[in-house]
């Protein structure tokens, strides 16, 4: 719909230049030439105010039918999802923890008796319970409370996969999401909520199957269970204000979960109110006897490590206040020691050091110390061809959890990684990075050719090269500029008039390079290239966006259905573009320019603008919203994000050209031997091109990340297959996954990476086992 009003508003724009060229004009001939273009767009922007208006009208509502359609898919798209994640965490393998949950004994988090019904007393392994406990909520909100590593995610994990397996055909769905991306200040829990649901399940955002307003009605007619995890993971500025958002936005009757840890909670309630009509559960501590016997259970029978077991439990008999009774009262270290113990070679018999553990802080940061380096030497010994090293693994692993505690956030968001890198982090400084990369690529591309076409010679490329170099200044204020704009949240980032701007401020950096290669020619000249120029970058922008980091990235792909109407889009577009071009020509012939253009009857204009409009409409088609019925991952909206940008920088590199090139080919231009057919060729595709593309890209996500990637790879950071190694880790259970994002499995391991990013020695003989079961995986 966006793009609809940007053209029918360039247009308007088109129509006042044209009109504030020919008020002052006294020549009939010229004022009737102006008078017949200013005609032909009046028109078609009226046709085009009233198509985009019509547009805007249809398809506004989803219709019973949709919505039904799509809280199946969801339902079906949630619980795969979640299902391949418990089985990466081992939450059913051998079972899951025994722990009880009730209300909450603290005074004050919880809403009236009469409002959240009778006491809740449940337990997290079986599912009916679970689910039953949860159905028989007055208004079905609840808030999960505990400390850390208590077992708060697992509960809000098991709690989904209880009702999705428990739920019919009018249940509701439930969703899981991280609040740590929620940021109070600047959306509404609300607005956050339908963002989160259109990144992360992309399918359910598809407007052609599902209509246009589905996200809206799954919430207003209370069709989803928003179940939010980590509200402590918020900066403490936001708790408050992100508990009042919910009070605020969301029906006190509207079904929700939430997890946050018990202290927190208590401070956010004391500066902005319980959540309303939500009963509060917390759980009982770990008994030791259960914690030892699911640590038997996932230990292989016949190992040695059950003697190791029942040592343990035998000096945990005698004494029952030891430093390692009291860590397995928490579920994090249950976990952690099954995957350090029961998964691998060591001895869980020398917890019962007492010399060694006088504290359990000391056995928790013993356990989390080695889980890292424990999970990928059984990983080694499995594959040694496909693992990594332990000691290179660990060092990468600490720098993710440095960087994403300087950033202060728990969400490993490869989009973001640009932020880490100080040559990325700033507009101005991004500006500069951009152009030297661009001129790296100028130089491999001017040696390729120089090397396999022998094209241009050797005295054409020491002059083409270094003006090159110049024009690609034009891209410093462009990109700097737009960086700004994008920090200040203006919300115009695609409107032809803040376009045209930044066009325009990069047009201050072109005289240099215009008058080094027009010099000696008439001024009139000059000014004809830097106006080509605007008009180039004027398109890119259009096609493009601004060149700056989005917030999110790209999450579609091209669409292959409603042909008609993509068709219909794309015929509206190139027919509006063509007319923005005829009357940027006839704007020059009407001032008096016809020197600088092209000879002849030809409508270079029209020609112009109708291939700069279907490259632009492509870009248009390959936004289309993806139709696949699957989760976003980190992978899939790599993928996706790097196919737009690819087919944004080829299509705006032909844009870019195509203006420029007119300019090129003038007769007055230089010739022999730079007017060879070859040469201009190489011109246009490996100089224009580059610039072109280069503004392209830096509009997206994927560009910005592999730079960074690659940086921080050559400094020893980062692996140089980043996203294989966060796989690799998210299947041996450090990494857990949340839509494209990825985190630690819990924060404590984060910190203790963060803080203590040596790698232990080992203490313990390690020998190969082949038989165990893979690692668990977080609380």
């Amino acid at each position: 719909m966006r793009w609809r009003w940007t053209v029918t508003w360039a247009l308007c724009a088109a129509v006042m230049c044209g009109l504030l060229l020919v008020w002052p004009l006294r020549d009939p001939a010229r004022i009737s030439a102006a008078a017949a273009v200013l005609s032909a767009v009046v028109a078609l922007f009226g046709v085009l105010s009233v198509w985009a208006w019509r547009a805007g009208r249809g398809h506004v509502h989803s219709s019973s039918g949709q919505v039904a359609d799509a809280v199946e898919v969801l339902a079906r798209t949630v619980r795969r999802q979640w299902e391949e994640e418990a089985i990466l965490r081992q939450l059913y393998d051998p079972a899951p923890l025994p722990l009880a949950w009730s209300d909450c004994s603290h005074p004050g988090v919880s809403d009236h008796r009469q409002l959240v019904g009778t006491a809740v007393v449940c337990r997290a392994g079986d599912p009916q319970e679970l689910a039953g406990a949860f159905g028989s909520l007055p208004r079905r909100r609840l808030v999960v409370l505990g400390a850390g590593g208590s077992g708060k995610t697992t509960f809000a994990v098991l709690l989904l996969l209880a009702l999705l397996r428990t739920r019919t055909t009018d249940d509701p769905v439930p969703v899981l999401f991280s609040l740590s991306s929620f940021d109070p200040a600047r959306e509404s829990a609300r607005n956050w909520l339908r963002r989160r649901i259109a990144a992360d399940y992309p399918a359910i955002a598809d407007t052609e199957t599902y209509g246009a307003s589905v996200i809206e009605d799954l919430l207003t007619e209370h069709r989803l269970i928003p179940v939010l995890d980590g509200l402590d993971e918020l900066p403490e500025r936001r708790r408050a204000a992100a508990l009042a958002s919910l009070n605020d936005t969301l029906p006190s009757d509207a079904p929700l979960v939430l997890t946050c840890r018990t202290a927190d909670y208590v401070r956010a309630v004391t500066e902005s109110g319980i959540l309303t009509g939500a009963a509060v559960l917390e759980p009982a501590p770990v008994r030791t006897s259960d914690a030892l016997a699911l640590l038997r259970l996932a230990t292989p029978p016949g190992s040695g490590r059950q003697h190791g077991w029942d040592a343990l439990a035998e000096h945990l008999d005698h004494h029952p206040q030891a430093p390692a009774a009291q860590a397995l009262t928490s579920p994090l270290m249950v976990v952690l020691a099954r995957s350090v113990y029961a998964d691998n070679d060591g001895d869980p018999a020398e917890l019962a050091d007492t010399r060694r553990f006088s504290a359990p802080a000391d056995i928790e940061r013993h356990l989390l110390g080695a889980l890292v380096p424990t999970l990928y030497r059984r990983a080694r010994r499995q594959c040694p061809a496909r693992s990594w090293d332990p000691r290179q693994a660990h060092g990468y692993l600490a720098h993710l959890a440095e960087g994403m505690h300087a950033q202060r956030t728990y969400d490993l968001m490869w989009w973001q990684l640009y932020r880490w890198t100080p040559a990325l982090a700033r507009p101005w400084r991004r500006s500069w990075a951009w152009a030297l990369v661009t001129c790296v690529a100028l130089l491999l591309t001017t040696s390729f050719l120089l090397a396999v076409l022998n094209v241009p010679s050797w005295p054409e490329a020491l002059r083409w090269f270094p003006l090159s170099v110049l024009e690609v200044l034009i891209n410093v204020p462009v990109l700097g500029l737009s960086g700004l704009i994008t920090t200040r949240r203006q919300s115009l980032t695609r409107a032809p008039a803040l376009a045209a701007v930044i066009s325009s401020a990069g047009c201050l950096a072109a005289p240099p390079a215009a008058l080094c290669y027009y010099h000696g020619f008439p001024g009139t000249v000059l000014v004809a290239a830097i106006g080509f120029l605007g008009f180039s970058l004027w398109l890119v922008l259009l096609g493009s966006g601004l060149p700056s980091p989005p917030r999110t990235p790209s999450r579609s792909r091209p669409a292959r259905r409603s042909r008609r109407r993509q068709l219909t889009r794309a015929l509206v577009l190139v027919a509006g573009v063509a007319a923005i071009s005829e009357t940027v020509f006839a704007g020059y012939r009407i001032a008096g320019y016809e020197a600088v253009l092209p000879p002849g009857a030809v409508p270079w204009g029209l020609v112009i603008g109708t291939v700069a409009g279907v490259c632009l409409a492509v870009l248009n088609w390959v936004r289309d919203p993806s139709t696949a019925d699957d989760v976003a991952t980190a992978k899939s909206s790599i993928q996706a994000d790097r196919l737009i940008s690819l087919i944004s920088g080829a299509a705006c590199a032909v844009v870019f050209n195509i203006p420029d090139g007119i300019m090129r080919s003038m007769p007055w231009v230089p010739s022999d031997p730079l007017r060879t057919t070859i040469f201009a060729a190489v011109m246009g595709l490996f100089h224009g091109g580059l610039l072109g593309a280069a503004v392209a890209l830096a509009a997206h996500s994927w560009p910005h990340y592999t730079v960074a990637r690659l940086l921080l790879a050559a400094r020893g950071k980062l692996p140089w297959r980043l996203q294989a190694f966060l796989a690799d880790a998210h299947r041996l259970g450090i990494l857990r996954q949340v839509g494209p994002v990825y985190q630690f499995r819990h924060a404590r391991l984060q910190q203790h990476l963060a803080t203590h990013p040596g790698l232990p020695e080992p203490r313990t003989p390690q020998r190969p086992d082949r038989s165990s079961p893979a690692p668990a995986t977080t609380t």
